[in-house]
This record gives structure tokens, C-alpha cells and sequence, in this order.
């Protein structure tokens, strides 16, 4: 028998993630984060995703493609630990994994020959994507289930605007048709810093969200402001 399989990504993400910063940590914690998963043959005709429309969630088993290793790590420091505290690899959600296979449930919002739109999504731009699952709520949800590192959502901080700034969010949010300030704002509040780190004031922190920049600081311990919301460079 063999030990070794070989594996094809059946689509790709497109997402308003364009690069790992900020990301949230987990599925469904940013309602606003929107992409498309594009399916490659032969899996784009409509045979493929036949039923789909019945169903509100979907499983995406996909590859964490920026954080591929040739060597496995036996411990990893999550981020919800502070990112200063190891734990096994197989305790964690960490990106760092055997084989590079990642796990979301995200919400399916319409089904086309070839696409699946999608929201409340944690995964980057380009993600590879193994295989698409239906969420079956009377199986997938525990009720008495329980994690005692991550009994409760993350505490959110608070995210207040410049003035300009939230202009220009919603001026490209009518541009793209994606809700742009509930996405900043969704994203930003799950303090995408790293917990080790301690802000001052005058260190102002970036990250892309679609083709927008947004610039933000910590005017003081437990409050994000953002500065500006600009069109990225080509």
C-alpha cells in the first residue's frame, strides 16, 4: 500500500485577502469578507455543484500555499495563545501544518456553473482548494463540545475612523460593490497585531483589503483608528 498521494486543487479563491496580515483568525468572524472560488475543470460545469443551491455553508478543504515547509513542526505558537506559548500542531488551527491542509466553513451566498460565491471567508487570495463539503448542521454541530483554550470568540477592540478616511471607504465600497467599511471594520477588530507586540502611537500598521490600502494606528491600549482607506499601487 502506498504512503504517499498525490492530490489536484479542484478551484482557486479569489478574495478580498491579498495578503496574510489581518486576515481573521478563524472563519464567520468577518461576515463582510467576501470571494469566489473559481473551479477548474472538470469540476466548472454544472454537474459539479448540482444540489448545491440547497445548501447554506459549505466545507473548503484547502492548502495554506504562503506557508508550505519542507520539514514538519512537531509545536507551534498560536496566535490565540499570545503566539508566545507552544503547543502540538494537532492542538492548534495553526497555518504551519503536516501536508499544509487547512479547514472553513464558509457561507455560500449563490452558486453559478464554475463559481461559488462565498462570505465570512479566512482564506487568502489564490488558495488552492482540495475539495468543497456541504455543512450538515445535524451532524457537524456538538452542542456539548468543548475547547478550553478557545472556549469564546476573541475579545474585539474598538475601531473608530478619521473622518476622510471613512469617506474614501465608502467611496470605494460603491466602487467595487463590496461593503468595504464593514470589512475594515470586521477585520481590524479582531486586532490583527501580533499579541507579543506593544503599539505605540506613532507606529501605524497596513494591509490590503481587495485593490484598497488601509492605513491604521493604535492611539491608545484597546482602540484602533483608522488613518486612510487609498486605491493600492498597480
Amino acid at each position: 500500500m502506498s504512503d504517499t498521494f498525490s492530490v489536484s486543487p479542484v478551484g482557486y479563491v479569489r478574495s478580498c485577502f491579498k495578503e496574510k496580515f489581518a486576515i481573521p483568525r478563524q472563519p464567520q468572524l468577518a461576515p463582510a469578507a467576501r470571494g469566489v472560488l473559481e473551479l477548474m475543470p472538470p469540476f466548472d460545469q454544472g454537474d459539479a455543484v448540482q444540489g448545491l443551491e440547497h445548501v447554506s455553508h459549505v466545507w473548503l478543504l484547502f492548502v495554506f500555499h504562503q506557508a508550505l515547509q519542507d520539514k514538519p513542526r512537531l509545536k507551534v505558537r498560536p496566535p490565540r495563545l499570545g503566539g508566545n506559548q507552544s503547543m502540538g500542531v494537532f492542538a492548534t488551527r495553526a497555518t504551519h501544518r503536516p501536508n499544509g491542509i487547512g479547514q472553513s466553513v464558509v457561507k455560500l451566498d449563490k452558486v453559478e456553473a464554475g463559481r461559488l460565491w462565498l462570505s465570512g471567508i479566512d482564506l487568502l487570495d489564490g488558495t488552492p482548494v482540495l475539495d468543497i463539503k456541504p455543512y450538515v448542521p445535524y451532524a457537524d454541530v456538538i452542542g456539548d463540545a468543548t475547547n478550553t483554550m478557545a472556549s469564546a470568540a476573541p475579545v474585539l477592540i474598538t475601531v473608530e475612523w478619521e473622518p476622510a478616511a471613512l469617506a474614501q471607504a465608502r467611496d470605494h465600497a460603491l466602487r467595487l460593490n463590496e461593503p468595504m467599511t464593514a470589512l475594515i471594520e470586521q477585520c481590524l477588530a479582531q486586532d490583527p497585531r501580533p499579541a507579543y507586540q506593544t503599539p505605540t502611537p506613532e507606529r501605524r500598521y497596513g494591509a490590503q483589503f481587495w485593490d484598497v490600502d488601509v492605513r491604521w494606528h493604535y492611539p491608545q491600549p484597546g482602540l484602533i483608528r483608522v488613518l486612510e482607506v487609498v486605491q493600492a499601487a498597480p
